[in-house]
């Protein structure tokens, strides 16, 4: 046996395999492709590393590729068939359960089985890392915050690691409502290190939430370098990017960050991306712009991976590319198979399965969500508020964040406004504009509805704050310039 950097015992692992892990440990905390090929140098060094094998399988799970989980359930059983659990520590028999649990769909057995690791462990890094991932995925707001706060005390703040943790804590904060904290933990683990992709996501989504696009812009802006290519959330960041363009009214360039960021030509068709691009389009969708050519590479892209039931948010993501690209039969189609899906996971379990995570959500969530989609698309708009509505309040059980579902909430409030539904739409209004009164979006909507009503006037000064949103690029507010790595001067 020997130990890693924070005197954690690793069985069945050489130096070398130890070197080789926190090398992937490193990769994988600041979201860098060589996560892989180090992951792959643990177990060719060390074969019999419980950690090395557990590494492998959060890899396959937390991408979301279904091939990719597939691949790894056999190598893994095998591995665990021959193990002597006896013969290792506790820490690692329940990185093992956890990992089993990733792999057979239980993510949220998963999540809490890390829960428990963590608590006994707070200075392992990799069940910190899969288990903050597993509350995103799952969307549980509140671990995605407080898994990471109730490890912190532990940790020495000069530890390399500690940055990466509040860049975590950032994302989770922020999920759970608390902006200005999120603010100052993300760019706390940048001013420990620039290139902390996940700090610098946190602070995106910190701005979102607020509504506070230019600032958001201006961040991004000046850190591109750190940020913008070689890491795994390139394309996830540049979404953030183009929103908020969107925001600001610059279709131009947010079609070109499209083009150029999010989707290129070239891009490959991971879930992730594809995800990205969709949900990007159908924003642009909703707000009235033909991108139709667009669609129908996309929809090209997500039908050539054939996937089946694995992920419900994915699910939405495809079919929000094929009613983009006018194929309503491909995506009734995938409504279908994942209906029969639930029935027949149902028949084998004998009733609605606990321990399979993405049958909850794609029965509760995913479904009437994809179906919400399509009659938006085919203009049923009564049919898609019908749908909505009851699970606005719940979007959170299939995960994401609440910036990527506010494209349900979306497409929530424009079938209520081109349906009529006065009462819902002006609900929703409220809502918004009183959490995010500086998006011209929420003006706009609102002037749409009271022209609608006959409330010109109103209409008139909705339009006058949109403009006026627009050109202060959504406020700004008090604390460290954000503009500038390392700054520590005020916002004015």
């Amino acid at each position: 046996m020997t130990v890693d950097r924070h005197q954690l015992t690793m069985s069945g692992t050489g130096r070398d395999g130890v070197q080789h892990y926190e090398d992937a440990l490193d990769a994988l905390l600041f979201f860098r492709p060589e996560v892989v090929d180090r992951a792959a140098d643990v177990l060719r060094v060390s074969p019999d590393a419980p950690l090395g094998h557990a590494l492998h399988a959060y890899l396959a799970v937390l991408g979301t590729e279904e091939r990719d989980t597939a691949a790894a359930r056999a190598p893994f059983a095998r591995f665990r068939g021959a193990l002597d659990e006896t013969r290792i520590t506790p820490r690692e028999r329940l990185h093992l359960a956890a990992a089993g649990a990733c792999l057979d769909g239980d993510l949220h057995g998963a999540a809490r089985l890390l829960d428990e690791l963590s608590v006994g462990w707070p200075r392992d890094a990799l069940a910190l890392l899969a288990g903050h991932q597993l509350d995103f995925l799952t969307g549980d707001a509140g671990r995605l915050r407080d898994r990471i706060g109730g490890a912190l005390s532990a940790w020495d703040q000069e530890d390399p690691h500690y940055g990466p943790l509040r860049g975590m804590y950032a994302f989770g904060l922020e999920e759970s409502g608390h902006y200005e904290q999120a603010q100052e933990a993300g760019l706390d683990a940048l001013d420990r290190n620039p290139r902390d992709v996940w700090g610098v996501h946190g602070v995106a989504h910190s701005f979102e939430m607020r509504g506070r696009f230019g600032d958001g812009l201006r961040f991004l802006d000046a850190r591109t370098a750190h940020w913008a290519s070689g890491n795994f959330l390139t394309v996830h960041n540049w979404w953030h990017y183009a929103l908020f363009a969107l925001e600001a009214g610059d279709t131009a360039r947010v079609l070109d960050v499209y083009d150029s960021a999010v989707h290129p030509p070239d891009a490959e068709p991971l879930a992730m991306q594809l995800l990205d691009a969709s949900a990007l389009l159908w924003r642009l969708h909703l707000a009235g712009q033909d991108v139709s050519a667009r669609w129908e590479r996309l929809a090209r892209d997500w039908a050539g991976r054939a996937d089946g039931a694995h992920y419900a948010f994915n699910d939405v993501h495809i079919v929000m590319a094929y009613v983009g690209a006018g194929r309503i039969k491909d995506a009734e189609e995938l409504i279908a198979d994942r209906r029969r899906w639930l029935a027949s996971v149902e028949d084998s379990y004998g009733t609605a399965p606990s321990t399979l995570s993405n049958h909850a959500m794609t029965a509760r969530i995913g479904v009437p969500v994809c179906e919400a989609l399509v009659a938006y698309g085919t203009a049923r708009d009564r049919a898609a508020v019908d749908l909505l509505l009851p699970l606005r309040h719940r979007l959170a059980e299939f995960g994401g964040s609440h910036a990527q579902r506010d494209a349900v909430q979306k497409t929530l409030l424009e079938a209520a406004l081109r349906c009529g539904r006065d009462e819902v739409a002006r609900a929703l209004l409220s809502e918004r504009i009183a959490l995010r009164p500086s998006c011209p979006y929420n003006w706009l909507a609102q002037a749409r509805l009271a022209d609608r009503l006959g409330h010109h006037a109103e209409a008139a000064t909705a339009r006058h704050r949109a403009r006026l949103q627009a050109k202060e690029g959504g406020g700004r507010g008090a604390g460290r310039d954000v503009n500038a790595p390392g700054a520590g001067t005020r916002l004015v």
